[in-house]
C-alpha cells in the first residue's frame, strides 16, 4: 500500500511495477502479428528456450528495440516449420512475422512472448530483398558485366573463396586434384564465411585479397557445401553481387542448392549448382580443348599415313615402270651392241690385213734407221754421263760448296729466312746446325 510523508504519496517500486504488469495485461489480452528482425536468437539448448533480441531499421539505424521470449515447446514448433519450408532452422539475423503478447514481469521487464513465426513471410521477405537488388545493380548497368568476361582458354589458377572444412569443397577438390585425365591445376583456397550476418563482409574481404595477387589467377571459384533459402540470404546482398559483377577475374560459383538462384549466382560468370558440378565444368574446359587437339592428332596421322600409303605405291608403280622399260631398253641395245660386234670384227680382220702388209714394209726401213740413230745416240749418252758425274752435288761440294736448308728444303733466297731461323748447312763431309742472327737483302733483290 502506498503511505503518505510530508504530503506526498509514495509507492514502492514493487507497487508501481505490479501496476504496470496489471494495466498491460488489462490493455492487452490479445497476440499480434508483428513484422522484425531477429538480430539474435540466443537459444540455449540446456533449457530448450530462447529470448530473441527483436529489432526495427530504418535506413539501417534501429528505430526499435525489445526483448522476446520462445519457449521450449513453442521454439520445437516453430523451428520444425522453418526446416520442413525453407530447408533451414530458425536463426539470427532473418526478418520474421511473428504472433506475440505483450508480457510485463516486475524483476525482467517488459517483452513480448513469441507463439508463433511465419516461415512462408520470411521467404517472401528474402525474395523482396533479391528482387530490389536485381533492380538496382541492373539500374547501375553491371548486372552482365562479369559475364562478359573473356575466360582464359584453360582455367588452371583457381582462387578458392570457401570453408576449409567444407564438404562442398572437399568435393571440388577431390574431383580437381584427382581428374581421370592428368589434368593439372593450382588452387588456393582464401577461407571465407559463407553464411550468417558476417558472411558479406569475409567474401568481400577475400576477393579484396585475391585481386592484390589477381595475375597469378585465372578465375575465382565461390564453394559452399549446401543448405537451404535462409542460409543463402547473404548472397543477395547489394555489397557482395556488385563486388561479383566488377570483379576483373571471372567468377564462378557452387553454393550447393538447385532452387532460388541468388543474384551473385546470376551475376557470376558462371553458376553450377553444386561444387562437383563447378569442378566438372572446369575440367571440361580442359577436354574442350584436348578433345580438339586430339582429334586433329588423330586426323594428321590417318592424313600422313594415307599420303604414305599412296606414294608408297605411286614409287612401287615407278619402279615397276622404270624396270620394264630398262629391260626394254637392255633388250633393243644388247641388239645393237652385238650388230657392232660383227662390223667390228669384219673391219678388224680387213684393217688386220692390211697393217700387217704395211709393217713389213716399214720393218725394213726401220730396222735400217734404228741402227744409225743408236749409234749417234749411242755417243751423246757417254758425254752426257761424264757431265752428269761432273755436276753430282757430292762432287759439287768437294770443290769448296755448301747447300743451305730451311725446314728440310733448300734455301733459295734471303726472303725465306727472319732473324732465329734455325739454318742446316750441308757439306761434303758432314752438316751443320745454326741459328740466323741477321739476314741482310742485297740491293739488286730490292
Amino acid at each position: 500500500m502506498s503511505e503518505k510523508v510530508n504530503n506526498r504519496t509514495i509507492f514502492t517500486l514493487s507497487e508501481v511495477t505490479l501496476s504496470i504488469q496489471k494495466t498491460l495485461a488489462e490493455r492487452y489480452q490479445s497476440s499480434f502479428w508483428i513484422k522484425a528482425e531477429m538480430n539474435k536468437l540466443n537459444h540455449y539448448p540446456q533449457s530448450g528456450h530462447c529470448y530473441p533480441d527483436l529489432v526495427e531499421k530504418t535506413d539501417g539505424k534501429v528505430v526499435a528495440e525489445i526483448r522476446s521470449t520462445i519457449w521450449k515447446d513453442d521454439f520445437q514448433r516453430i523451428n520444425d516449420n522453418f526446416l520442413s519450408l525453407l530447408h533451414e532452422p530458425l536463426k539470427s539475423g532473418i526478418k520474421i512475422l511473428f504472433c506475440a503478447k505483450i508480457s510485463y514481469n516486475p524483476v525482467y521487464g517488459l517483452s513480448l512472448r513469441i507463439l508463433d513465426i511465419d516461415p512462408s513471410w520470411s521467404l517472401g521477405e528474402l525474395e523482396r530483398e533479391k528482387l530490389q537488388t536485381i533492380e538496382r545493380i541492373r539500374k547501375e548497368g553491371v548486372f552482365d558485366t562479369n559475364r562478359s568476361l573473356m575466360l582464359t582458354l584453360l582455367p588452371q589458377r583457381v582462387a578458392v573463396i570457401s570453408v576449409q572444412t567444407s564438404k562442398g569443397y572437399a568435393d571440388f577438390r577431390k574431383i580437381i586434384d584427382e581428374n581421370d585425365w592428368g589434368y593439372a591445376f593450382f588452387h588456393m583456397l582464401f577461407p571465407a564465411l559463407l553464411q550468417g550476418e558476417n558472411a558479406v563482409n569475409s567474401i568481400l574481404a577475400q576477393l579484396a585479397c585475391i585481386k592484390r595477387v589477381i595475375h597469378h589467377f585465372d578465375v575465382v571459384a565461390i564453394i559452399r557445401g549446401g543448405g537451404g533459402d535462409v542460409g543463402l540470404t547473404c548472397y543477395n546482398n547489394y555489397e557482395l553481387a556488385k563486388a561479383i559483377a566488377l570483379f576483373p577475374l571471372p567468377v564462378v560459383t557452387g553454393i550447393g542448392h538447385s532452387t532460388n538462384e541468388t543474384v551473385a549466382e546470376m551475376v557470376a560468370y558462371k553458376n553450377a549448382i553444386t561444387p562437383t558440378e563447378l569442378a566438372d565444368y572446369l575440367i571440361q574446359k580442359f577436354h574442350n580443348f584436348a578433345v580438339p587437339v586430339k582429334n586433329a592428332e588423330n586426323t594428321l596421322a590417318e592424313k600422313f599415313s594415307r599420303l604414305i600409303r599412296e606414294e608408297k605405291t605411286r614409287i612401287l608403280n615407278t619402279v615397276r615402270y622404270f624396270k620394264s622399260v630398262t629391260l626394254s631398253r637392255l633388250s633393243q641395245n644388247k641388239n645393237e651392241v652385238q650388230q657392232e660386234i660383227k662390223a667390228i670384227q669384219q673391219q678388224s680382220v680387213y684393217f688386220i690385213k692390211r697393217k700387217q702388209e704395211q709393217l713389213v714394209i716399214q720393218k725394213t726401213t726401220v730396222s735400217g734407221n734404228a741402227l744409225n740413230f743408236i749409234h749417234v745416240h749411242l755417243i751423246n749418252l757417254v758425254s752426257l754421263v761424264k757431265n752428269i758425274e761432273l755436276l753430282n752435288p757430292v762432287n759439287v761440294l768437294k770443290r769448296g760448296y755448301t747447300i743451305t736448308m730451311v725446314k728440310g728444303k733448300a734455301l733459295k733466297t734471303v726472303g725465306d729466312v727472319e732473324e732465329g731461323t734455325l739454318l742446316r748447312t750441308i757439306l761434303a763431309d758432314g752438316s751443320i746446325l745454326s741459328t740466323t742472327i741477321s739476314v741482310n737483302k742485297s740491293e739488286s733483290n730490292e
